[in-house]
């Protein structure tokens, strides 16, 4: 019985010192994996003992088992260092294709910033394209991206029923896709992971909430895109919540300033009992405050999104506040997300969409606010 212990200690010690030995001609990481192996291979042996009670056979047993577990233990060594280097291989060819509707105004430019910089700091390739506006031209440059079989794709919203093919094509291709900004109740019939962005919606109800607070009864939602699923739902949103009239227009378009505020001046005049505007985006809301100026019409006046004349209007008081969808997360975040699931099989959201807003911005935080649109990351 001594002579067992004696044996299977001595066995123990010789899986301990041929792992340590190993483990000196491997990386760190194939050293945990040989110490792991050891120490099985050690309590393996000391229950083979235990069980024989003295038996020669049972000894010769654990002396194998303890020699496989080191075999095993160097294999596996040997693997780990081998998936590494074949993990930072494919690292190197992962490509997201980022594509959107937007027209590189002071909204997507910081959306494209955010992509880009979470590409550059994932060590992976990101190609934008703003399709500006233009339905068939961003379905034409996701037919694109599958045909050059992208690792991953992101898209906007905007028009859900024009891109639809193009996206499922995408998903029936093997391509994770992941939809952004607008469309948030459509992402999951076409396939895509999960959406990035705010309840539009909910965004608007928000919006109409501060317009009823202020005692707006008579509001104009001004938008400034044609088609566009987002922009419609913050007016609808606005108009339930606000307990009023409201009516909507749509302006020839953030590109067409001049334009713009003509069609909201045209409007305000036409019914001079419209007390609110409320713009779906930054541009328009700093052109009705222009237009309200320009008719001495006192209004109040709100806004999505940010830009530098937006946030100067809150700081001067000529516009109440603005809602903050943090354009930058929602270029970030879908190239961070699909990198997770193309290397590791995450998938965030849980069937969910992942919000990035709505937040407010008025006189109570617009200093704070203000640097870091300087930055272009707000």
């Amino acid at each position: 019985m001594k002579k067992m212990r004696f044996s299977v200690a001595a066995l123990a010690s010789v899986a301990l010192f041929a792992a340590c030995s190993s483990s000196t001609k491997t990386t760190a990481g194939s050293t945990a994996g040989a110490t792991t192996a050891a120490a099985g291979a050690t309590t393996a042996a000391a229950g083979g003992a235990t069980t024989a009670a003295g038996g020669a056979t049972t000894a010769a047993g654990a002396a194998a088992t303890t020699g496989a577990a080191v075999t095993a233990a160097a294999t596996a060594a040997g693997a780990s260092t081998a998936d590494t280097v074949k993990a930072t291989q494919a690292k190197g060819d992962i490509t997201i294709a980022v594509i959107t509707h937007g027209d590189g105004g002071v909204f997507w430019s910081v959306a494209q910033k955010g992509a880009e910089a979470a590409g550059k700091d994932l060590g992976i390739k990101v190609q934008y394209y703003g399709a500006n506006n233009n339905a068939q031209d961003e379905a034409q440059h996701i037919d694109q991206a599958v045909s050059a079989k992208v690792s991953g794709l992101v898209v906007s919203l905007a028009d859900p029923a024009a891109l639809s093919d193009s996206i499922k094509a995408a998903v029936a291709a093997g391509i994770p896709v992941i939809t952004i900004n607008s469309g948030v109740d459509k992402f999951k019939e076409l396939g895509a992971l999960t959406h990035v962005g705010q309840d539009e919606e909910q965004a608007g109800k928000g919006a109409g909430e501060k317009f009823k607070a202020a005692g707006v009864k008579h509001l104009l939602c001004v938008k400034q895109e044609q088609s566009n699923v987002g922009l419609e739902a913050r007016c609808t949103g606005a108009g339930e919540t606000l307990g009023g009239k409201m009516d909507a227009i749509t302006t020839p378009g953030d590109k067409d300033p001049t334009g713009s505020e003509a069609a909201i001046k045209s409007a305000l005049q036409a019914d001079p009992s419209i007390d609110g505007v409320f713009a779906t985006g930054p541009v328009g809301g700093h052109l009705a405050a222009q237009a309200a100026g320009e008719l001495n019409k006192k209004l109040t006046i709100g806004s999505v999104d940010l830009s530098t004349d937006i946030l100067n209007d809150i700081k001067a008081g000529t516009v109440a506040f603005t809602i903050d969808q943090q354009q930058y997360l929602q270029g970030y975040l879908p190239v961070v997300f699909l990198y997770l699931d193309i290397t590791n099989k995450n998938v965030v959201g849980g069937g969910l969409p992942v919000a990035t807003g709505p937040g407010f911005v008025d006189k109570t935080n617009v200093a704070a606010v203000v640097a870091l649109v300087a930055a272009g990351t707000r």
